[in-house]
């Protein structure tokens, strides 16, 4: 067994393929269009799907906003380095919700990013 994919449901799709294409530098692996449900499902990531989890954006076609809710977390995605990290995704337009720095009680380094939607993406140091 293995984790395929994370959805996330966004509510401009164009606007969060560029995020999460330009600004984290993913790739788009496939976008399928459902009519009669009226969605749109993308599939992006930094590996091949077969081999790596990704992320599914669902877009709603008459949704253009959501509430994420008090369960949600985070996405984690692991960087080289968590400082150039932040400066490149902010000279890319990202918005930084928190800087990099070491962990609240440990010395790990980390960053959270926003997406367009509001959903925190913790950028995390290799260790």
């Amino acid at each position: 067994m293995r984790i395929l994919h994370t959805m996330l449901r966004v509510g401009d799709l164009d606007r969060s393929i560029a995020f999460y294409t330009e600004i984290l530098g993913m790739k788009l692996m496939r976008k399928d269009d459902y009519p009669e449900g009226k969605f749109t499902n993308v599939f992006i990531g930094y590996g091949d799907e077969t081999t790596d989890a990704v992320l599914e954006l669902t877009h709603n076609w008459e949704t253009s906003e959501y509430d994420i809710g008090s369960a949600y977390g985070h996405i984690a995605i692991e960087v080289d380095d968590v400082y150039r990290a932040v400066e490149d995704i902010r000279k890319r337009g990202g918005e930084i919700s928190r800087e990099a720095g070491p962990m609240k009680g440990g010395s790990r380094v980390l960053a959270f990013v926003r997406d367009p939607d509001g959903y925190a993406i913790e950028l995390l140091g290799v260790e």
